[in-house]
């Protein structure tokens, strides 16, 4: 620790000016040892412990040199004393400045893997964090292949046998009363030729009839010259050879129509002749007709389902179901179909379905705007036509007060001019396992 400097006989604050004895602890003086050590100048000793121990604010004793305390010694330096006891430590000093850092040493060498230490307690399970923002919307998917056509459905089981009739108590016969008249049957083929029949009797002679009109005369051809007149030496002799025939004469004028004659002998009856080809058939005149038209009354059908168009403009003949939405072809023949549809708020896909098969498809994307279509088609007794849409995303088909969606058709003409129908009834649709499907175009 670094002693203070000495002060001033003016007071405490006021340090004593040099040459003052420097110290290094209390009571001690140290001067240099060695060739260069100066005296102190005479006096000096005894002026510094005299200022200190008269100093007007007292000195603690432990900061007045040794030799100010001691009262016998003297002025002049004395023998060396022998070497006293080594004293206490001293108070540890200020620490020194910071030294500067030393090279990096090299890398030491690498330790031992430690021993694995035991498997720490399990701990709680955290709470829920909060709910994440909502990621994108994903890709569309790829189409998935076509499925295999369903197999085709058995026939229905035979329906349960009727009752047996209950004979009254009085087992006559009643007449009942006439029933309605049957549909006129198929116009029979074209009968054979008859044979021919015996030969009439004459007939009776007709009047004679009008005379006709005379017809223009001719032109009066030019008189020709005379012919030079031959010489005659005739001699009875034999007869010359024939002469060559002359050339033909100009005509000579028309003459007068004479009186009729008298009709002369019926002539012999000539043989039959031989039979013609028979001609083509004439025109069909069927009694089976097939007509219908309706209307949507719901907008937004379901799909996989046939669209019910409810309201029926025209179906006197019963072919179309207004509860289903089904036309049955009653007949062998060719069909008309056609559909008129309002499109609103939504994108339409719409198919013509025949038998669970789409024959034509059409897309509207608009979302106010009406799509149409018609096809011709060839159907046998029991087949099935009907709409469908594709999914509820696009089944924009719309009717309202001022906007009307239709289905209709009719049967333009049969295969034959029988009637089926008479024959043997239409059998229920049966409906595939995988059921109305959208299905792929043929």
């Amino acid at each position: 620790m670094a002693m203070p400097e000495p002060l001033s006989e003016e007071g405490w604050d006021t340090p004593l000016a040099p040459p003052y004895p420097p110290v290094d602890s209390p009571g001690r003086s140290f001067y240099p040892v060695g060739d260069n050590v100066t005296e102190p100048p005479a006096g000096a000793l005894e002026a510094y412990c005299q200022m200190l121990l008269q100093a007007s604010v007292p000195i603690p004793p432990d900061q007045i040199p040794w030799f100010c305390l001691c009262t016998h010694c003297q002025s002049s330096q004395g023998p060396k004393g022998d070497r006293g006891d080594r004293g206490l430590p001293g108070s540890p000093g200020s620490p020194g400045r910071r030294g500067m850092t030393g090279f990096r040493g090299p890398p030491g060498f690498a330790g031992r893997q430690g021993i694995k230490g035991q498997k720490g307690d399990e701990g709680e399970k955290g709470d829920r964090g909060p709910q994440g923002l909502m990621g994108p919307k994903g890709e569309r998917g790829f189409k998935g292949n076509k499925g295999e056509q369903g197999l085709e459905g058995r026939p229905g089981d035979q329906g349960p046998k009727g009752d047996d009739g209950v004979c009254p108590d009085a087992c006559e016969s009643n007449l009942g009363p006439p029933g309605p008249s049957g549909l006129p049957g198929p116009a029979g083929p074209r009968g054979l030729p008859g044979i021919p029949g015996l030969p009439a009797p004459k007939g009776i002679k007709g009047d004679m009839g009008e005379l006709g009109r005379p017809g223009a005369p001719g032109s009066v051809g030019e008189k020709g010259e005379p012919g030079l007149q031959g010489e005659c030496n005739c001699t009875d002799g034999v007869d010359g050879s024939p002469g060559q025939k002359g050339d033909t004469g100009d005509k000579g004028e028309q003459g007068q129509v004479g009186l009729v004659g008298q009709n002369g002998p019926k002539g012999d009856k000539g043989d039959m002749g031989h039979m013609g080809m028979m001609g083509l058939p004439g025109p069909c005149m069927p009694s089976i007709q097939s007509a219908f038209a309706a209307g949507l009354t719901s907008s937004y059908p379901q799909p996989n389902a046939p669209v019910v168009f409810s309201h029926v403009f025209y179906n006197i003949q019963g072919s179309y179901d207004p509860s289903t939405g089904l036309y049955t072809a009653p007949v062998n023949g060719t069909y008309v179909f056609s559909y008129h549809l309002t499109v609103y708020e939504r994108v339409l896909k719409v198919g013509l379905f025949h038998n669970f098969m789409p024959v034509v498809k059409t897309t509207d994307p608009k979302v106010l705007g009406t799509t149409s279509h018609s096809v011709i088609l060839h159907l046998v007794v029991g087949d099935r036509v009907w709409l469908q849409v594709k999914d509820l995303t696009t089944n924009g088909m719309y009717a309202g007060a001022d906007s009307s969606s239709t289905f209709s058709g009719f049967l333009l003409h049969p295969d034959t001019c029988d009637m089926p129908l008479l024959r043997a009834p239409i059998p229920p649709m049966i409906t595939p396992e995988a059921g109305y499907n959208w299905g792929n175009m043929p």
